[in-house]
């Protein structure tokens, strides 16, 4: 089992950055795919941004790529993401989630672990 603790979340104005850690406890975090999804009040949880368990391979949504870097640091057992040219459309929590059963994914349900999430704001 691997335990995830988000930081980072706060309030930014638009056009602003933050940075997102996820500090995992537990055996083997290299082995696991990481992920960042988010979840904006009503809405259901959505993609953001993936990393293999060695860091070879990401993706990200289409609605933050080329703004947001997803990274991790398999000594550390940390992912983080970076956040830049934040929009209000980005408020959201946002969750970290790791699994060690599948290669790739986008799909929420196909992680069994998650953090307790971390909220971003993005004022207009």
């Amino acid at each position: 089992q691997v335990q995830l603790v988000e930081s980072g979340g706060g309030l930014v104005q638009t056009g602003g950055s933050l940075r997102l850690s996820c500090a995992a406890s537990g055996r083997s975090f290299s082995s696991y795919i990481m992920a960042w999804f988010r979840q904006a009040p009503g809405k259901e949880r959505e993609f953001v941004a993936v990393v293999t368990d060695r860091g070879g391979r990401t993706a990200y949504a289409d609605s933050v790529k080329g703004r947001f870097t997803i990274s991790r640091d398999n000594v550390k057992n940390t992912v983080s993401l970076q956040m830049n040219n934040l929009k209000p459309e980005d408020t959201a929590v946002y969750y970290c989630a790791a699994d060690l059963k599948i290669d790739w994914s986008t799909r929420a349900s196909q992680y069994d672990y998650w953090g307790q999430g971390t909220q971003v704001t993005v004022s207009s």
